[in-house]
């Protein structure tokens, strides 16, 4: 008999807060004088917004109103809630690239599908802000900038691992670094699509042969894997 599926809303629980960047946020200011907390805090409502509306209705009233202040006190730490998205996209970026490289030199005999878990859980704890990075970055030329960098240094971790591992084989260098680059970038692109598909707007046909979490994981690898192959 095959083992039951395991519904994506019953996945084990990861630590609370690992992947929340609003929690991550929180939590750094906690000790921090009170102008950085309720900065912190701000932010932290903006993420909440973002989780139930789109970039387009993430207004200084709405922000305000999650975080319980007023509209002076908002403008006390940001111009406008452009610079504020901006600011919390250029870092949430940065968080997402200091993720992954930590859950895959933490998993060594298996680094691509511990990235591969990592990434999954940051889609599902952070769905506004993950919409933005895949959807909406275009309005945010520093943040679109930043994210590009911090794409670009994961894809170029990607592929010296994946040098490492053909040099180790006997690779006799057939494939050149560019090749590995752009295969890199479109499996990344494809494995973007496949989560957001899955966990940001919920496509019936994906989500019904995507309820085993691990069964996904093994999937997203084995395309990583596969395409990085000679």
């Amino acid at each position: 008999m095959p083992p039951a599926r395991r519904p994506l809303a019953e996945t084990p629980a990861d630590p609370p807060g690992t992947f929340a960047y609003p929690d991550i946020l929180v939590a750094r200011s906690a000790e921090q004088p009170k102008g950085a907390r309720t900065r912190a805090q701000i932010q932290a409502a903006a993420c909440a917004v973002l989780d139930r509306k789109g970039p387009s209705d993430l207004t200084v009233a709405a922000i305000c109103a999650e975080a319980g202040i007023s509209n002076g006190t908002f403008y006390i730490y940001f111009a406008d809630r452009t610079l504020l998205l901006e600011e919390l996209l250029i870092g949430f970026g940065g968080f997402v690239l200091d993720m992954l490289r930590s859950a895959s030199a933490a998993r060594t005999e298996a680094p691509m599908r511990a990235a591969n878990s990592a990434y999954y859980e940051l889609f599902r704890h952070n769905r506004g802000l993950m919409r933005c990075l895949v959807h909406h970055l275009d309005g945010y030329p520093e943040a679109q900038a930043a994210f590009h960098r911090l794409n670009r240094d994961w894809i170029e971790t990607v592929v010296a691992a994946a040098m490492r591992r053909l040099q180790r084989a006997g690779w006799g260098g057939e494939i050149g670094h560019d090749e590995l680059m752009r295969r890199a970038y479109a499996l990344g692109g494809m494995v973007d699509q496949y989560l957001a598909s899955l966990l940001l707007s919920g496509d019936p046909a994906l989500v019904a042969v995507s309820q085993d979490r691990e069964a996904v994981l093994d999937t997203l690898t084995l395309i990583w894997e596969r395409g990085m192959e000679i």
